[in-house]
C-alpha cells in the first residue's frame, strides 16, 4: 500500500477510536447537570448517589478521551504536512480557541467536580458540574467549526508564499459560521447526547434486571430516557437540516448518499446496493420523488446527480450510500426505542418487562455505531477533497514520510489503542459491578455541607 492510503487508514483509525469517548462525555455531562440539579432541588439522598456514581464513569471516559486525542494533533504534522501548511491559519485559530476557552474550562472545573464534594458548597459544586458540561460542548463547537470549514470553506483568501499555497483567514466570524457549521454542530451534539443517554439507560436497565440498586436504576433510567426522547427527535430534525444544506453546498455528497447519478426528480432509498459501473442501485427499495420532496418540498424538482461532476471529482458511492443509510436506520431505531420505553414507563411497566430491559442494556452500542457511520458518511462523502474544492487528499499528505514508517506507526497505534480499550472496558466493568456508594440518609454530604455553609 502507498503512503497516502496508509496515512488515511491511520488517521481514520485513530480518530474513530478517539470518537468513542467525546460523545459519551458530552452527553453524560448534560445528564450530570440534570442529576445534580435534582439533588440540589430535592435534597434527596438518591440523587446524590446517582450523581456521584456517574461522575466516576465520566472521569474515566474523560481521561480516555484526552489520552486518545493527543495522537491526532501530531499526525497533522507527521502524516499531513502539506494539509497542515494549507489550513494552518484556519485550524490554528479554531484549535487554539478550543484549548483556551473549552479544554481548560472543562479540565479546570473537573477537579472540583471529582474531589470537591466536601470542600466546596453544594451550589459551587453544582456550578462546577455546569462548567464541565459547558466546556465539553464548547470544545465540540471549535472542533466542528474547524472540520466544517473543510466541508464548506468561508472567510478566507488563498495566499501564495514562495510557491506554497495557504488559506488565510480574512473574516474570523465568517470562518466560524461557515455554511455548514451550525447544522453540523447541532447534529453532532444531538448524537453525543444520545450516546450519553443510552449509556445511562443501559447501565440502569442492567441493575434492574439483576435486581440490584433498584431505586437507583429506576431514577437513573428515567433521567437518561428523558434526554434520549428529546435528543432522538432533535437528531431527526438536525439530520434533515444538515442534508438540506448539503444539497446546496456539497451536491455530490448528497447524490452519493442516495446513489443518484442523473439529474432528475430523485427517490429516497430505504436500502440497496450501488453498482457504480452500471450507475444504478441494485436490490433497492425506494419512495419515488421523496428525496426531491424532502429537499425542496416538491416531488418533481430535480436533484443534481453525480454525472454532473467529473469522475475524478466524485466520492466513492457505495460506501457513502451504505454508511449513510445505516446511520439513518439506527436513528429511527433510537427514536422507536425511546418512545416505546417512554410509553412503557406508565405504571412502571417498563421495569417489569424483561425483554425490553435486555434490549436497553445493549442499546448503548447503537448511538456509537450511528456516530461512527455519520463520520464516515461526512468524511468519505467529501472525497476526493480534503478541503472541499480547494485541496485534494492525494496532494495533502507528507511527501517525506515513507509507507514503511506509516505502517510501523499504524501497527504500534493499533496495539496501544487495543490495550487502552481493554483497560477501559475492565475499569468500566469494575465500576458498574461495584455500583453506587451508599453512605446513609443521615450523613448526606449535601446536608452536611448545607449546615456548614448556613452557619458561616
Amino acid at each position: 500500500m502507498d503512503t497516502e492510503l496508509l496515512s488515511r487508514i491511520q488517521f481514520a483509525f485513530t480518530i474513530a477510536f478517539h470518537y468513542i469517548y467525546p460523545p459519551l462525555s458530552i452527553g453524560l455531562g448534560v445528564l450530570l447537570v440534570i442529576m445534580e440539579g435534582m439533588y440540589i432541588k430535592t435534597g434527596q439522598k438518591i440523587y446524590e448517589n446517582i450523581t456521584r456514581f456517574w461522575i466516576k464513569i465520566f472521569s474515566l471516559i474523560f481521561a480516555m478521551g484526552v489520552a486518545t486525542g493527543i495522537v491526532m494533533e501530531f499526525e497533522f504534522g507527521t502524516n499531513w504536512a502539506t494539509y497542515s501548511r494549507f489550513v494552518g491559519d484556519v485550524f490554528g485559530s479554531a484549535l487554539a480557541a478550543e484549548g483556551v476557552f473549552a479544554f481548560f474550562l472543562e479540565s479546570g472545573f473537573l477537579a472540583i467536580l471529582v474531589f470537591g464534594w466536601k470542600k466546596v458548597s453544594p451550589k459551587m459544586h453544582f456550578f462546577s458540574t455546569i462548567m464541565v458540561s459547558f466546556g465539553s460542548m464548547l470544545s465540540a463547537v471549535w472542533i466542528v467549526v474547524a472540520n466544517s470549514w473543510q466541508q464548506t470553506p468561508a472567510g478566507y483568501h488563498l495566499q501564495n508564499n514562495n510557491g506554497i499555497l495557504r488559506a488565510e483567514i480574512t473574516d474570523f466570524w465568517a470562518m466560524v459560521f461557515n455554511p455548514s457549521s451550525i447544522d453540523r454542530l447541532l447534529h453532532t451534539l444531538s448524537g453525543a447526547w444520545l450516546a450519553g443517554a443510552f449509556l445511562v439507560i443501559s447501565v440502569s436497565a442492567y441493575y434492574i434486571l439483576k435486581n440490584k440498586h433498584i431505586d437507583f436504576g429506576k431514577k437513573s433510567l428515567k433521567i437518561g430516557l428523558a434526554l434520549a426522547v428529546f435528543a432522538s427527535l432533535f437528531q431527526l430534525f438536525t439530520g434533515h437540516q444538515s442534508a438540506s444544506g448539503i444539497s446546496v453546498t456539497q451536491p455530490a455528497k448528497l447524490a452519493a448518499f442516495e446513489g443518484h447519478f442523473d439529474t432528475k426528480p430523485a427517490p429516497l432509498y430505504l436500502f440497496g446496493w450501488v453498482n457504480e459501473n452500471e450507475q444504478k442501485v441494485n436490490f433497492g427499495v425506494a419512495i419515488p420523488g421523496m428525496l426531491s420532496y424532502l429537499v425542496y418540498g416538491d416531488m418533481q424538482k430535480p436533484i443534481t446527480g453525480l454525472n454532473e461532476f467529473k469522475p475524478e471529482d466524485r466520492p466513492p458511492v457505495n460506501i457513502v450510500f451504505q454508511s449513510y443509510h445505516m446511520m439513518v436506520a439506527i436513528g429511527f431505531l433510537l427514536i422507536a426505542l425511546s418512545l416505546v420505553s417512554l410509553i412503557l414507563l406508565k405504571n412502571e411497566r417498563l421495569f417489569r418487562t424483561g425483554f425490553m430491559l435486555k434490549i436497553l442494556v445493549f442499546s448503548v452500542l447503537l448511538p456509537q455505531a450511528a456516530n461512527q457511520l455519520g463520520w464516515i458518511s461526512a468524511e468519505v462523502g467529501r472525497q476526493p477533497w480534503i478541503v472541499y474544492n480547494l485541496l485534494r487528499t492525494k496532494d495533502a499528505f507528507s511527501k517525506s514520510v515513507t509507507s514503511g514508517e506509516v505502517l510501523f506507526s499504524l501497527i504500534l497505534f493499533t496495539l496501544i489503542y487495543a490495550l487502552l480499550f481493554v483497560l477501559f472496558l475492565f475499569l468500566l466493568d469494575r465500576k458498574i459491578k461495584h455500583g453506587p456508594e451508599y453512605t446513609g440518609d443521615d450523613n448526606s454530604v449535601y446536608s452536611e455541607q448545607k449546615s456548614i455553609f448556613e452557619k458561616q
